[in-house]
């Protein structure tokens, strides 16, 4: 049975678990860069009480709505994911005593849906693909488009669109260019939804920054108007459609990523920093070994580290599921 809180109305808590999401480790990696010819730091947001950057989304999205009269006590939080916000969501609900469903794909990992059921979220599963686009990701907007219309007093977080998801964003900004004085060439991060991509940007905008957003899209995510023929294995980075929140232009460079990419550059940071990070954070250090030469000595730089490995000890971490599902061979150990 589900323990539910006792929430004054129109009171959003800033206490408990709530008061753990934001303000995450910036840890300086020693040993990716070659005879450190510039200064790289990780933005650990595995360090978030969900386990990933995630939390901050969630939290925003909620806070933001439940302060407009959006989201009352007797609310059903409605969103599609494929992990990370679910378990953000997920969280914040159980907390707030609010009921979840969460629309998933075949994509999602078994590690994530136990998760999400020990938090009391209801899982939605869409099996089939949008018979138009052949993607999981439009049938699951399909999916959430029905709830919506039939679950009374229902709220879609709708994280591709909504605004209050980059506000997360420009704080984590903030708190790296705190810890930074100011001082950042060139920030590393992978695109989806586009809320932390939009977010650091509108902040370094706004603060007449030259910080260097590189984009890490995943090969075959449509967002820099790619196709997207590649086949998508490793959830968390790239999307089948451009999502509302992307604007054109935000980035100085855009580099595409392989699966199996994803995979060598988890194995690096795990191997030299002895970090466990999920597929994307190896999107971006492969990202940061492959424009290396380019970058000039004494630069500051910041990947984000989005999440935690835990959950990709199937696919990234498996020998067994990189020889049977991706092209390459065997991971170097």
């Amino acid at each position: 049975m589900r323990m539910v809180n006792t929430i004054e109305a129109r009171a959003f808590p800033d206490n408990g678990v709530l008061s753990l999401i934001g303000n995450t480790p910036l840890l300086k990696l020693e040993r990716i860069v070659s005879q450190n010819r510039f200064s790289l730091y990780g933005k650990l947001e595995m360090c978030n009480p969900g386990s990933s950057m995630k939390d901050r989304t969630a939290l925003s999205m909620i806070k933001e709505a439940w302060k407009r009269g959006d989201i009352n006590e007797d609310t059903t939080i409605i969103e599609s994911s494929s992990g990370n916000l679910a378990v953000g969501l997920a969280q914040l609900a159980n907390y707030l005593g609010l009921r979840f469903i969460c629309v998933l794909d075949p994509k999602t990992n078994q590690q994530t849906i136990k998760v999400l059921r020990a938090y009391g979220a209801i899982i939605d599963m869409v099996n089939e693909p949008d018979p138009v686009t052949g993607e999981y990701l439009q049938a699951r907007i399909n999916r959430v488009s029905w709830l919506k219309e039939n679950t009374p007093n229902s709220f879609w977080c709708n994280q591709y669109a909504n605004l209050d998801n980059p506000l997360a964003h420009r704080h984590l900004m903030n708190e790296i260019m705190t810890v930074l004085d100011g001082q950042l060439d060139y920030l590393f991060l992978s695109v989806s939804t586009c809320g932390t991509f939009r977010g650091c940007f509108e902040y370094i905008q706004q603060h007449g920054l030259n910080t260097k957003i590189v984009a890490v899209d995943a090969l075959g995510s449509v967002i820099f108007g790619d196709k997207g023929k590649a086949k998508r294995l490793i959830p968390g980075h790239g999307a089948a459609r451009v999502p509302e929140l992307f604007q054109s232009g935000m980035e100085y460079q855009q580099v595409h990523v392989t699966d199996m990419e994803c995979v060598e550059g988890c194995r690096l940071l795990l191997q030299r920093e002895s970090i466990l990070a999920g597929g994307s954070s190896g999107a971006i250090i492969t990202a940061i070994k492959r424009l290396e030469p380019e970058i000039s000595d004494n630069s500051t730089c910041v990947a984000i580290l989005a999440d935690s490995g835990e959950r990709y000890m199937d696919t990234v971490y498996s020998e067994e599921w990189v020889q049977s599902h991706l092209k390459g061979g065997r991971i170097d150990e």
